[in-house]
């Protein structure tokens, strides 16, 4: 059983993820809420965010992150292009890092890994070069460790990533076409040696069919994963 140490994280649909700390501070990964057709209409409001991070500047994860960043002025972590952007657009508080590199954000660290995508940001008829597609590390208060993969393949670092950050939960994209499918979902999990994960980046939209009993399926040969298979707006912890 994961233990979250008092923190809740709640999927909010495709991969935009809520995480309440025992404080009561609110971290908001990929910020693509109110237009989410996935998002239930009581989660596309909030009462406060104190940290929003980034993966990468595609519209499904950055849609919000100007009206949200404006309104509650987060603390805002994103690669060094697409933090520029959004301070272009009246964002303060931007925390820009790169990969490999780990900040304190107020009560988490947070560590920026790679992810194999690409990051154009669509800025009305043109699309702005947003920095590359990462992936995060985030340590919660209590020790919970999360692994954010961002939209990616799976690549054979991964390896690395489960080596050097040993993360409790693996947050991982499934869907197919635009990132990886659950055939290669399920290498990522031995890659990383994670024995819990939450399926994301999947059934939003038709073409991304991947689905977690194709996963769990997969898996079979593995007994101690732990699939959470969410429904949008349901949490662990």
């Amino acid at each position: 059983m994961l233990q979250t140490r008092g923190n809740k994280l709640t999927w909010l649909g495709h991969a935009t993820f809520r995480i309440t700390m025992p404080s009561g501070n609110v971290i908001l990964i990929d910020p693509w809420v109110l237009s989410n057709p996935m998002t239930p209409a009581a989660d596309k409001k909030f009462d406060r965010i104190d940290a929003m991070l980034i993966t990468h500047g595609h519209y499904d994860h950055i849609a919000d992150a100007v009206t949200l960043g404006k309104q509650f002025k987060p603390q805002v972590v994103g690669v060094f292009e697409t933090c520029l952007w959004l301070e272009s657009k009246g964002v303060a508080n931007t925390n820009p890092m790169n990969k490999g590199g780990t900040q304190t954000v107020g009560e988490i660290e947070v560590t920026m890994v790679n992810a194999l995508h690409s990051c154009g940001i669509k800025d009305g008829d043109q699309i702005i070069y947003g920095g590359e597609a990462c992936g995060y590390i985030v340590r919660l208060p209590g020790g919970l460790t999360i692994y954010h993969a961002g939209d990616t393949a799976v690549f054979g670092d991964m390896k690395i990533i489960g080596d050097l950050y040993a993360p409790d939960l693996a947050l991982l994209p499934i869907g197919d076409l635009f990132t990886m499918g659950p055939r290669e979902a399920a290498l990522a999990v031995r890659l990383l040696n994670v024995h819990h994960v939450v399926p994301m980046h999947y059934g939003t939209f038709p073409p991304l069919t991947g689905r977690p009993e194709n996963l769990r399926e997969l898996m079979s040969d593995f007994p101690s994963l732990e699939i959470h298979a969410l429904r949008p707006g349901e949490s662990l912890g």
